[in-house]
């Protein structure tokens, strides 16, 4: 039996480490039951063996698209996204397996747009993004495989912007295929991003200064883009 003083210790350490702990939050994404979609479609299906759900672009969205003049559908910005339910994440870990392609019927420009939006407000249309571009992991061009990966701030920070702005700064390379699964980690703390892909131990891409600034919070989605057929599987959210 422990003396009364130090069992006390050691039952305030128990409770501290409880209190400390964060609250880990799973999901296995094998269902759109939890999702909140915004212009796209999402179900259940199975990519090489292993179940996860199908982001596209939902249709209703490709025929509003559709009607539009030209010169409006190309100046027109669609988030695609779905929010996942009651998600609060301001700094912390996000991990999720995923994988992107271009549709049969994508646009030349399209590379497969897929990854993870967070501090998502309610607008849909206001949050910080980390993506892949599968095709250009692999690309005979130099300069596309230095542009395999990227950060964005929507509405006030797309990537056009921070490319012209400070080149190569929020992008860059690492191995992809497209239409394979792959695993990325995101670490938020304050203003800092960390994107890690393929269970590498270090970063792909780091951003000291998140456009949301340190403190700022939101929702999680998964995230794509235009011309884009996605998968998701396992999401883990470790808030801090």
């Amino acid at each position: 039996m422990l003396p009364a003083f130090w069992s006390g210790l050691v039952a305030s350490a128990a409770l501290l480490a409880h209190v400390a702990l964060p609250h880990v939050k799973e999901f296995a994404l094998e269902a759109a039951d939890g999702l909140m979609p915004h212009n796209v479609a999402v179900a259940p299906a199975v990519l090489d063996g292993r179940r996860g759900l199908r982001l596209t672009l939902a249709d209703a969205t490709r025929q509003e698209l559709e009607h539009l003049p030209p010169a409006q559908r190309e100046q027109r910005v669609v988030h695609q996204l779905a929010r996942i339910k009651d998600l609060d994440f301001s700094s912390g870990v996000i991990e999720v397996e995923l994988a992107g392609a271009p549709a049969p019927d994508a646009p030349a420009g399209a590379r497969g747009f897929v990854g993870i939006a967070f501090r998502v407000q309610p607008d849909n249309g206001t949050y910080d993004a980390f993506y892949l571009r599968p095709t250009n992991g692999r690309a005979d061009d130099q300069e596309r495989r230095n542009r395999s990966v990227q950060y964005v701030s929507l509405p006030e920070w797309p990537w056009a912007r921070l490319r012209k702005e400070t080149p190569a700064k929020y992008e860059s390379y690492v191995d992809l295929v497209p239409g394979q699964w792959t695993a990325i980690k995101i670490e938020v703390e304050g203003a800092r991003g960390r994107l890690f892909v393929h269970g590498s131990a270090q970063p792909t891409l780091v951003v000291n200064d998140l456009k949301t600034g340190p403190d700022g919070r939101g929702g999680v989605a998964l995230w794509i883009d235009n011309g884009t057929v996605a998968h998701f599987r396992n999401l883990r959210v470790t808030p801090r």
